[in-house]
Formats: structure tokens, sequence, C-alpha cells
């Protein structure tokens, strides 16, 4: 099957690596030009290295590659008129908006919440939470103009539908996300847009692979590598494998985009090798 979102344009959010160059390019490969932004810099706290200008430039080039047209800024979720307009820009320039992926998000080491830092706290809500409410507001009045209905799916998490400890603010912000992604479907499934959220476990992304990770799964070790935290993180799951690919997620956020969904919205889908059973 081919062409599911043909016709169709996309707003991805953190699409300059991972799973939001994942999504994009899966849409694309399926027929929907691409509206992708990202902050293309490290984010304070955050372990792993942060995206660079020339990640989505690859992304873009990845797109383009797939016939598909594709605009990109350099956003920060948490700044709304910045998103407002690269979305405004996107859509003067590709005629539509029809699919938002809010996906942008952030990891950080975490503590216990009696414990947790202030600013640490503030920040994880206001990438991960706060971020994703925003590129809905941006977006959604464009795909109100359209009158044709839409899709949209926000990246939540396995942890926001479960606690895990140390990871308070993580979790709270992803439980917060279901709130967005229910409320969201309430208001405007009036206009025939849908609204969905994936809740992925481990995913082989540098979000993940990284080496403040190891150190937090492998204390007892001195060089941990992925190898050595793979054990620990099948124990997660029911299926016998330590994390899902990018495109695993990627796939299930296209069902969701294409109209073999037309009927589905206020689901909190996961993607996580029956983690949720666990």
């Amino acid at each position: 099957m081919t062409g599911r979102v043909e016709g169709k344009v996309a707003f991805v959010t953190g699409a300059a690596q991972g799973q939001g160059r994942s999504h994009a390019v899966r849409l694309a490969e399926e027929g929907a030009d691409i509206i992708a932004i990202d902050v293309c810099r490290h984010i304070e706290n955050t372990p792993e290295p942060g995206s660079t200008p020339e990640d989505l430039a690859e992304t873009a080039d990845m797109i383009k590659a797939l016939n598909r047209r594709v605009v990109t800024a350099e956003v920060d979720v948490r700044d709304f008129d910045g998103v407002q307009a690269a979305i405004d820009s996107g859509v003067e320039q590709l005629g539509r908006l029809d699919i938002v992926v809010a996906n942008a998000g952030i990891g950080t080491p975490g503590a216990m919440l009696d414990e947790m830092d202030e600013a640490k706290w503030q920040q994880m809500i206001d990438v991960n939470l706060t971020g994703v409410w925003k590129s809905v507001k941006a977006a959604v009045p464009h795909i109100k103009a359209g009158d044709r209905g839409g899709s949209v799916i926000l990246t939540s998490s396995v942890g926001g539908l479960k606690a895990y400890p140390h990871v308070g603010h993580y979790v709270s912000a992803k439980h917060g996300v279901v709130g967005l992604m229910r409320t969201f479907a309430v208001e405007l499934g009036q206009y025939s847009i849908r609204v969905n959220s994936v809740h992925p476990t481990h995913v082989s992304t540098g979000l993940l692979l990284n080496e403040s990770t190891f150190r937090t799964f492998r204390p007892d070790l001195e060089n941990p590598g992925p190898d050595d935290m793979a054990p620990i993180c099948r124990n997660f799951h029911i299926l016998p494998i330590p994390w899902v690919d990018a495109v695993d997620v990627s796939n299930a956020v296209l069902f969701l985009a294409s109209d073999e969904s037309r009927y589905v919205t206020g689901v909190p889908l996961p993607i996580d090798a029956g983690s949720c059973l666990k």
C-alpha cells in the first residue's frame, strides 16, 4: 500500500533527528509534504548532544529524495511566536495543513520528586507539555481553515501511562500530554479533526542510547554500552526485545495520520512491546 497520506501536508516537530526525522520521512514516503522544525542546538541539562542545522538539512534532503516538498525552520517549541511563524510560512508555501505530529521532547537526568531541582522540573514541563500545547495551538487554525478535517498525533511515552521512579518530572509531563490529547479530541471533533497520542517504550535513538543513560542503567560498570544496558531494558517488556526502532513508532503515526483511522480519536496508543502489561 502506498500513498496513504497522498496530497496532504504534515507539520512535524523535533524533525532533525530521532523519532521526528523518522516520522517526517515515513509520512513523505506515503505522499505527504512536510513542514519540519527543530531547535537545532543542544538543550541545557540534557545528556544527548542535541540536533544541529545540518541534521535538519539532512532530514530535508531525505524528504526531497522522495520527490516531496519540505519547508524547514529552526524553532524552539517553547517559543509560540516562532512556531506560529514557521507554520504560517509552511502553509503559505505548501498550500494547506492536514496533519500535526507534536513530537519534540527532551529527557533529563532525574531525582526523587521531593528532591527535584525546580529549574529542571520547569524545563521538562515547558518542553514536553507546554511545547506540545503550543505546537497544536499554532497549527489548528490552519486545519480548521481547510475545512477538510485532519489528524493530530501527540508523542507521549509509556511514562505517560505508568509511573517510574526518579523521572517524575518526565512522567508528569507525559501524563499531561494524555490530558491535552483527550481535551483536544473533545474540542476539535466537531471539525472532524482527530487527536490521538503514541506511547513508545525505549526507542533506539540518541535520547536513549547515550553515555548518561548507559551509566544510569549500569552504574556497576566503568564504561557501559548498549549491550550492557540491553538486558535491563528487555526486562521492561513482555516481548523479548530491549527497545523498538523509530520506524515502529512512525508506522503507528502513519496509521493515525491516514484515513485508515478515520474514526479513531482520543486514543492513547502504546508501541511498547507489552511494557504496559508489567
